[in-house]
């Protein structure tokens, strides 16, 4: 099921010259056809979508993403030139406008870094080190510290394992690891924990997880929460989500987008545009069971215009 539970597919009768002419049309000119423009980029895939960037510039000489900054504006500009970026590059600069300027957007880099496969993240350092000649984990270490730095450098280099298969040996063995790291002692050994939480595959954690409350009578969640503190207890937290049901996780992170006053564009874009093909379906079902109304609908309620439009043919529909 990995990988096509997603609400965007390959478009059946595609030609990549067809459609990049259909763009360069519904750009030139006086005024944008923006109806034009959305229905052929949310209705093809990524992989489809970079090919009609090749046959665009190879047709017109120019860049579709640099038109189509030239001609849109705002939100509805963002999300335009997401859905034309190459997955991994989206990745790289979501990360790379996570750590600009003043603050750190943490809550950003915690939901990439725990959300994403060692191979996409060794993809999107790839990636990184290609756009800004710098690599990932120097700026990652410039922008943060501690444990916290130590954990996302940890899973910015792609070590997580990804096999499916379970060693209940080793379950045990990391449980009481765990146990003994946090709750059996005076203190925290913060290193055990990033080892273990950083390092196994999300199905040896689910494992992990059940031993641990077998030794200790207590939910992982509550240790960490007792134990550990700041943005590296929120990236542990977050990381056991994931390993619990990753589209609930991210359900979780649109609602908070979407919800009070303001919108968090940022967050939503990134979002929609990278699990459209991934999981996208799965978080649609998980958040109408969490919060009662459908992503669809909090997403009319919450956006306008173009950039509405857009967000729900990624959204695929109502529930």
């Amino acid at each position: 099921s990995v990988g096509h539970r997603g609400t965007v597919r390959d478009y059946p009768d595609f030609s990549p010259s067809v459609d990049a002419e259909a763009i360069q049309k519904a750009i030139k000119g006086i005024g944008t056809d923006e109806k034009m423009l959305i229905s052929i980029l949310t209705e093809r895939s990524n992989a489809q979508r970079q090919l009609i960037v090749k046959e665009y510039q190879a047709a017109y000489g120019k860049e579709l993403k640099d038109d189509l900054k030239g001609d849109l504006s705002g939100h509805f500009e963002h999300l335009m030139v997401a859905l034309v970026t190459p997955p991994a590059v989206f990745d790289a600069k979501q990360l790379k406008k996570s750590m600009k300027g003043a603050g750190t957007n943490e809550d950003a880099l915690i939901e990439i870094l725990t959300t994403r496969t060692s191979r996409q993240m060794k993809e999107i350092s790839q990636a990184y080190y290609t756009v800004y000649k710098k690599s990932l984990g120097d700026d990652i270490s410039s922008e943060t510290s501690g444990d916290f730095r130590k954990a996302l450098l940890t899973l910015a280099d792609g070590r997580r394992d990804e096999s499916l298969k379970v060693d209940e040996h080793l379950a045990k063995k990391d449980a009481q690891i765990l146990y003994k790291a946090g709750e059996n002692r005076w203190g925290t050994d913060e290193d055990k924990f990033t080892e273990i939480l950083c390092l196994r595959s999300f199905p040896q954690l689910k494992l992990t997880f059940d031993e641990y409350r077998n030794i200790s009578q207590k939910d992982i969640v509550d240790s960490i929460k007792g134990e550990l503190s700041g943005h590296f207890e929120d990236l542990l937290l977050a990381i056991v989500n994931c390993v619990r049901n990753t589209p609930a996780f991210l359900a979780e992170r649109l609602h908070r987008a979407l919800k009070g006053i303001g919108t968090d564009e940022f967050t939503l874009n990134r979002i929609m545009v990278s699990r459209s093909e991934i999981d996208l379906l799965d978080i649609r079902t998980e958040f109408k069971k969490h919060y009662g109304y459908s992503l669809y609908s909090a997403i009319k309620s919450d956006t306008s215009g173009d950039y509405e439009i857009t967000l729900l043919k990624i959204c695929g529909g109502d529930d």
